[in-house]
């Protein structure tokens, strides 16, 4: 079954659009979930809520209770790579939250979120994906880049629990872990994924690039990128569709 998770009322109407989903919702605490198919497989979709706790706790919801066995996390992302414009779709094969670790001296040690991080080794690289998932980004980015006019790459993407609205920051963040993207949940719900051994396919289209000036782009852009990145989802789900097929071909 799949999973498809996103933060915003942007985002939840761009899938809700193109989804075949029943019109009826179910609430779960903060968490909004419609159920639906896509052919012949089951899928929920959820409107999580932004941030990296309402974020984890929708990919809980999804694993735990409605029994999905992969995850897609879909929206919208603030860039951080200068060659990267706003409306470039994001495939992450490289995932961290940045903002957990030890605060010292003035000064936070990010280190890697889940373990005491008293005495662990301070955060200097996002953790890649699995080879599998890996893999399936690679065709899909091949698929999209015949269909969407904007740039499709691979990269990596920090999560904190802030909106950046910092030039600086985001050159630091680019600098320091190669990140092409920021957002508040796909780290979270990474590491939810990782704890029930279920795959993790994060597509985001850049709404703005997160400077000093992103709180004035991303409500302008922010419905466009969403609908870039529901229609990256259908090209996903069609994909994996066909992965499973082949699979239990004789």
């Amino acid at each position: 079954m799949f999973g498809i998770l996103c933060a915003t009322v942007e985002e939840i109407a761009a899938l809700r659009a193109r989804l075949d989903v029943a019109p009826g919702t179910e609430r779960h605490g903060p968490t909004r979930v419609w159920r639906g198919r896509f052919g012949d497989a089951p899928l929920v979709l959820a409107q999580a809520g932004i941030g990296k706790v309402n974020a984890a706790a929708a990919a809980t919801l999804l694993l735990g209770v409605f029994g999905a066995t992969r995850l897609v996390f879909c929206g919208v992302a603030g860039g951080l790579d200068p060659d990267l414009p706003v409306g470039a779709v994001l495939l992450a094969d490289r995932l961290a939250i940045h903002d957990y670790g030890v605060m010292a001296a003035g000064r936070l040690t990010a280190t890697r979120s889940g373990l005491v991080p008293l005495g662990a080794p301070e955060l200097d690289r996002l953790a890649p994906v699995p080879a599998e998932v890996s893999a399936i980004l690679e065709r899909l980015a091949a698929i999209l880049r015949t269909q969407v006019e904007a740039p499709v790459r691979l990269g990596g993407i920090v999560t904190a629990d802030y909106f950046l609205n910092c030039a600086e920051t985001r050159q630091d963040l680019h600098a320091r872990f190669g990140a092409q993207a920021i957002d508040m949940e796909s780290g979270a719900v990474n590491q939810v994924a990782m704890a029930w051994g279920a795959p993790l396919y994060v597509i985001r289209t850049l709404s703005d690039l997160a400077g000093e000036e992103s709180h004035l782009t991303y409500p302008q852009m922010a419905q466009m990128a969403a609908h870039n990145s529901a229609l990256c989802v259908l090209d996903l789900l069609a994909l994996l569709r066909e992965v499973d097929v082949g699979a239990t071909a004789p």
